[in-house]
């Protein structure tokens, strides 16, 4: 009896990426995520030397950075809708670019509306267009279901170290070659993510054409999935707590050092507890990974929202020490982006990967909402009362609020989101 021949890929049997090619896909995707991540972070310690040389004024140079924050939301779905159709590969492509030019050129702006094009606009939307939607798209997409979870945390996880690792990278540049040329290389490094553009190559679209043409159902249109997301209660649920989430990250990551001085408590306090965040970020985002093959998602989006509201009620009733601040943005970094592997791999089980980058640029959109109240609350409510203390009682309830909203979920595919995936 001869030996079975192995079977080859076809649209109704695909075969499972090997093991080598499913990790080469996650170095890749981490890593391109670590650099525009990490390069994007970093501006804002250039916003006093930008100050200094253009003498635009804090607020000028701080509404380019606003512009960012919104930017890096609301190019996301188009670019999640693109990369779906044309292909991954392209996409990074251009977004990297777009971030090395937005970087190199910023030095050179020397108007309000010069900043706002260069930061505001080509790096924030390049970092947008190689950001969390279609990276983690694409990995969702390249390795097995059964990692998916595990390669989203993987994917997180390079994010926050590319910021935990980028900002010593400009300082040490700004010490030895001036600010202006330290930018001018950050937006020379990012560029390393462009082999990325290869390795993560190919749209969802083609893999849900071929397995419409199996099952003779035909794959859903752009507009069909975002009507039928729009329709569906639970990703509505998943995209309110999302909003909380960037709620509660522009706050922390804009205002920490200021409730750091508000407190009292020297500013080195502020810095060492931005470095606790990023750290404990990188291990909240592997243990949710780990978590998401093993308990149902909504849960653990509960558990986070719920973890945060609590941690921010004992860190208020707490005496303000450096000791207690450490502590409590320690626990905040573990539930920092911990959010962000089980709210894709929910968009994913409920409809599929064929419009996957899409529908998570919009869930992602939601993010940025809310990242833009929180930072622009957190400075209102402070110069209105000179205390953070109603930002954090409006944190606490927000976080409730998302526990709970989180927790009528229904975790199961839809079912023409089912068939088009079939």
């Amino acid at each position: 009896m001869s030996k079975s021949q192995p079977q080859s890929p076809s649209p109704s049997n695909p075969l499972p990426p090997r093991p080598v090619a499913a990790w080469l896909v996650l170095l890749a995707a981490a890593g391109a995520f670590a650099l525009t991540m990490g390069v994007r972070q970093t501006m804002g310690l250039f916003l006093s030397a930008l100050n200094t040389s253009t003498a635009l004024g804090i607020g000028s140079i701080s509404l380019a950075f606003a512009v960012g924050q919104l930017c890096w939301g609301l190019t996301q779905p188009f670019a999640g809708a693109v990369a779906d159709r044309i292909g991954t590969g392209r996409v990074i492509l251009a977004g990297v670019l777009l971030v090395g030019i937005g970087t190199l050129i910023t030095p050179l702006m020397t108007s309000t509306g010069g900043l706002i094009f260069a930061i505001g606009l080509l790096a924030a939307g390049g970092a947008g267009m190689a950001g969390p939607s279609v990276l983690m798209a694409a990995s969702t997409r390249l390795v097995p279901p059964a990692r998916r979870g595990l390669a989203t945390g993987i994917v997180n996880a390079g994010g926050s170290f590319g910021q935990f690792a980028m900002a010593p990278i400009a300082i040490g540049l700004t010490a030895a070659v001036g600010w202006a040329s330290a930018m001018q290389w950050l937006g020379v490094l990012v560029l390393l993510a462009l082999p990325a553009a290869w390795l993560l190559r190919g749209n969802s679209r083609a893999l849900a054409a071929q397995a419409a043409a199996a099952s003779g159902v035909k794959a859903l249109s752009a507009r069909q999935a975002i009507r039928q997301a729009l329709a569906t209660p639970s990703y509505r649920y998943l995209s309110l707590g999302f909003l909380v989430c960037g709620f509660h990250v522009a706050f922390l990551a804009t205002h920490l050092p200021g409730v750091v001085a508000a407190c009292g408590l020297p500013p080195e306090t502020g810095g060492w507890a931005l470095a606790m965040i990023g750290l404990f970020n990188i291990v909240g985002s592997l243990a949710m990974g780990w978590a998401v093959g093993r308990w149902r998602m909504k849960s653990l989006l509960a558990l986070l929202y719920a973890t945060r509201g609590l941690a921010v009620l004992v860190f208020l009733l707490a005496p303000t020490t450096p000791a207690v601040m450490l502590v409590f943005a320690a626990v905040m970094g573990v539930t920092f982006l911990s959010t962000v592997p089980p709210t894709v791999g929910l968009v994913a089980k409920m409809f599929g990967t064929a419009n996957m980058a899409m529908l998570f640029g919009i869930v992602m959109l939601a993010h940025q909402i809310g990242g833009f109240f929180g930072a622009f609350l957190g400075g209102y409510v402070f110069q209105a009362t000179g205390s953070y203390n109603w930002v954090w009682y409006i944190d606490i309830v927000l976080a409730v609020g998302a526990a709970l909203v989180n927790l009528p979920i229904r975790e199961a595919r839809l079912p023409r989101a089912a068939q088009a995936a079939a």
